[in-house]
């Protein structure tokens, strides 16, 4: 029997360290915290001293009496959970629960899993660090009763089931912000001039120089006089200015950079990323991937400058000691780098393996030499304007140095324009102009935000933490919320004017370009817009950046022993509570209501607001507009319109759907919009539009190719047990369609191409599928227990609700089966409170 426990939060974790400490040692995992603050209640009591009421959650009940058992059986516990204050709360939290004595439990921290990081930890133990602890309990506390109580007010001002809470509110601010500063931007048409010239290279044979006028013409006018004074000129090169330059590299990656690389040179959402990071960490391939340092060990300079000259040889190494920016205490002393620097890769997933590479050669180029590059600027001057010129510009590298394993991406390279060799030049060297063009250019209003834009603007901010990034991003992103959707959206055609200058004469045309097509960038919804606009109303310390900074600072402060934690909370909750109260007794219930002007037809105001059910809604008549029992118009907002975009033109033509276009075999043709989009409507049949196609324009031509193309879809391709199979596609992908049932056309089958045997197969699993659905049923109740492709899980009414999970796994089929009807209730109700209370009868 071993003499020591040591508890670590995850099970894969155990599994490495077990192996490196022997059989002295049982490693057991508490599946993360195995205490909370109960999700359907405030939880903490305000008058005695803010007081957390912690709970063990039901699916860590067996695992803290798994641990209890294991506690009587050993001589010493340890605690070896994560090194943050997440780490060091759960520590805390199983010394309370399992009866620990605090003060000789001996707690060990590391930031790799690797044996002399293990041993070295076991051989330095040290007692729970309780201002950690109270940081992290401040943090817990503090954003359960804003959250709490904010929430509760939108409920009331706003909508049901909205939430709010102290940093996910700023997030959706910020992108809120940046979403006006792009409609409010009056965007400014300039142009710039390029010439084109033919030089002889080092062979002797012509090649193309490129050279710029600087800076930028305000309009056409200005542009056509500069060319026109270009005619019959000479151009001469006056001046040539060689400049060494260096280019160093970037720092090894802290959790917000390895976040914001991964998306720019992987397109990794952040929760992506920190899955991927979690797992690499766990199996000992990673140092600790939360940490805001960008120092690494001596042991990992000696490493990396090792494999450095066994790899690109000395001249390559160039040891660099970083130094944080962040003075806050909260996270790893180390930056996230290879635990092996010899290891280029590893075993793992697809996602594992590519982090793991862009981790590593991150790390590797941090310690290289700088590149070194020499940059020339050739200035060509223009006998007819003696105070003009024109630029151009090379460069060459003379040494990669650290580019030869790795460059950093940035959030703007579409806008750098690389810039290659010149050909040998002199000064006095009379060029020979090929052409000159002015083109029309815009300026551009900021970018939207993308997920690593967004954790790169909070950590500037200084809001949030490393460990808070992903979770404070996956929130706001939530579906339930819906205040935030990545999207990616088609850009708009746009005009732009080209004057070319050859042989003496000037053309001019118009030319057309794509504007502001995006890609993964985040957008507000109405919802979004509407709740920040009303808690920064109502709620402005709470949503100032500032503030809410400085709140992390006093967490910081907490964590060093320099404040404490309850007088911190004290000093905020006070006000804040007395502001919620204040604004549920005096504030109005906000609508987001916006006058677009007047219809022309009747006169009566339009209006965009949202409803009730927090729908967008577009609104012809104000009540006291409208005759005795008369009810407004309404339409909906049609795809891409925001309550804040769109204009009177276009709310009106809103007004023109739904609109009949036909009769095609006695069945009446219509276009209309709705949920997912504009429709094709005949008879009962509903056809999707394709996405870029204007639903107003739309004829009764196209219409009926549509309708066709439908038909043709809609085919049966076979039967099976004589009931017809069609093939469709919806909002989920590709489906086949039989005897009433739906059945989902997998990747690996091709569609358009799908066999009749290979339909008869899916049929066939669905059906079996089908019979199995059901593990356990109460239908007087609307209550089931359901397989699903995840396990099993609970359908009440339309909701699905998670089983608990038993030893930190999920659910058995087995298991699930012998739950009672009262035990699955309490499930529900912990999910949603008063779900089978009586409802109160209506006044």
């Amino acid at each position: 029997m071993p003499k020591n426990l040591l508890i670590v939060e995850s099970p894969a974790k155990a599994k490495t360290i077990e192996k490196i400490l022997g059989k002295d040692f049982t490693v057991k995992s508490s599946y993360g915290h195995i205490r909370d603050l109960p999700k359907s209640e405030r939880a903490v009591d305000i008058e005695k001293g803010f007081l957390p009421k912690y709970i063990v959650t039901p699916d860590k009940k067996k695992v803290v009496n798994e641990l209890k058992d294991w506690v009587k059986k050993v001589d010493e516990v340890w605690l070896a959970t994560d090194e943050d204050r997440e780490g060091e709360a759960i520590s805390w939290h199983l010394a309370q629960v399992l009866g620990l004595d605090e003060s000789r439990t001996k707690r060990i921290v590391f930031s790799e899993i690797t044996p002399p990081a293990i041993l070295q930890a076991v051989k330095n133990p040290r007692t729970i660090d309780r201002h950690l602890v109270d940081a992290q309990q401040a943090r817990r506390v503090l954003d359960r009763l804003v959250g709490y109580e904010l929430s509760e007010l939108l409920w009331k001002k706003v909508k049901g089931k909205l939430s709010a809470g102290r940093v996910q509110s700023v997030a959706v601010r910020l992108i809120v912000d940046r979403e006006r500063e792009i409609l409010q931007f009056n965007t400014t048409p300039f142009f710039k001039v390029s010439a084109l010239f033919r030089v002889p290279n080092e062979q002797g044979k012509l090649t193309d120089l490129k050279a710029d006028a600087p800076g930028k013409f305000n309009g056409e006018k200005d542009a056509r006089t500069f060319l026109e004074k270009c005619i019959g000129a000479t151009f001469t090169i006056g001046n040539i200015e060689v400049k060494p330059q260096k280019r160093r590299p970037a720092p090894p990656f802290t959790t917000s950079t390895l976040q914001q690389e991964a998306s720019r040179k992987m397109g990794f959402s952040v929760k992506r990323t920190m899955v991927a990071a979690q797992k690499l960490y766990e199996q000992g391939f990673i140092t600790y991937m939360r940490t805001d340092s960008t120092n690494l060990s001596e042991l990992a300079l000696n490493a990396i400058a090792t494999e450095i000259e066994n790899q690109y040889g000395k001249r390559y190494l160039h040891t660099r000691r970083y130094k944080s920016k962040s003075a806050s205490a909260q996270e790893a002393h180390e930056a996230i780098r290879p635990t092996y620097i010899e290891k280029q890769q590893v075993p793992g997933n697809r996602d594992e393996q590519r982090l793991y590479e862009l981790i590593w050669k991150r790390a590797i180029a941090s310690q290289m030499s700088d590149a070194e590059l020499e940059k020339t600027i050739v200035d060509i001057g223009i006998s007819t304007m003696k105070d003009a010129q024109l630029q151009a510009e090379g460069e060459v590298l003379k040494f990669d140095g650290f580019l030869k394993v790795y460059l950093e991406s940035k959030d703007d390279d579409e806008d750098e324009e690389t810039k290659g060799m010149l050909p040998p030049l002199k000064v006095g060297q009379v060029l020979q102009m090929q052409h000159m063009d002015a083109t029309q250019r815009f300026t551009r209003p900021p970018a939207r935000y993308t997920e690593a834009g967004l954790v790169k603007k909070l950590e500037e901010l200084g809001i949030g933490r490393p460990s808070t990034y992903a979770p404070t991003i996956s929130k706001i992103m939530e579906e339930g919320r819906g205040y935030v959707i990545k999207d990616s959206r088609d850009g708009e055609e746009r005009a732009y004017q080209m004057l070319h200058l050859k042989d003496g004469a000037i053309t001019s045309k118009t030319q057309k370009e794509v504007v502001g097509k995006t890609k993964n960038q985040l957008f507000p919804t109405d919802m979004g817009s509407i709740v920040s606009d009303f808690l920064l109303e109502h709620f402005d310390d709470i949503m100032d950046y500032g503030f809410t900074a400085d709140i992390e600072k006093q967490f910081d402060d907490i964590a060093e022993g320099k404040e404490n934690w309850k007088a911190m909370l004290e000093t905020f909750y006070k006000p804040f509570h007395a502001n919620v109260e204040k604004t549920l007794e005096e504030a109005d219930r906000a609508s987001g209501e916006r006058i677009l002007g007047k219809d022309p037809g009747s006169g009566r105001t339009v209006l965009v607001r949202l409803s009730r059910l927090g729908k967008p809604v577009i609104q012809i008549g104000k009540p006291e507009e409208l005759e005795e029992g008369e009810k407004p118009r309404y339409a909906n907002l049609r795809g891409g319109q925001t309550m804040e975009s769109v204009s009177l033109e276009e709310a009106m033509e809103s007004f023109q759907l739904p609109r009949t276009i036909g009769q095609l075999d006695g069945q009446e043709v219509s276009i209309g919009e709705g949920r997912f989009g504009p429709y094709v409507r005949i008879g009962e049949q509903y056809i999707s539009i394709p996405r870029g196609e204007d639903p107003l324009a739309l004829t009764m031509e196209r219409a009926m190719e549509l309708i066709e193309e439908k038909k043709k879809a809609d085919a049966p391709i076979g039967t099976y047990k004589g009931q017809a199979i069609s093939k469709g596609k919806g909002r989920f992908g590709p489906f086949l369609k039989w005897n009433g049932l739906f059945i989902n056309i997998p990747r690996k089958y091709n569609p358009d191409h799908i066999t009749l045997e290979e339909a008869h197969k899916l049929i066939e699993e669905k059906l079996e599928k089908e019979a199995n659905r059901y593990i356990r049923q109460w239908e007087t109740e609307k209550i089931s227990i359901e397989n699903g492709r995840w396990g099993p899980f609970i359908r009440f009414r339309k909701k699905m609700i998670s089983l608990p999970k038993v030893d930190g796994k999920r659910m058995t089929e087995e298991q699930a089966a012998e739950m009672s009807l009262e035990e699955v209730k309490k499930v529900i109700e912990a999910e949603v409170p008063d779900a089978f209370g009586k409802k109160k009868a209506k006044k």
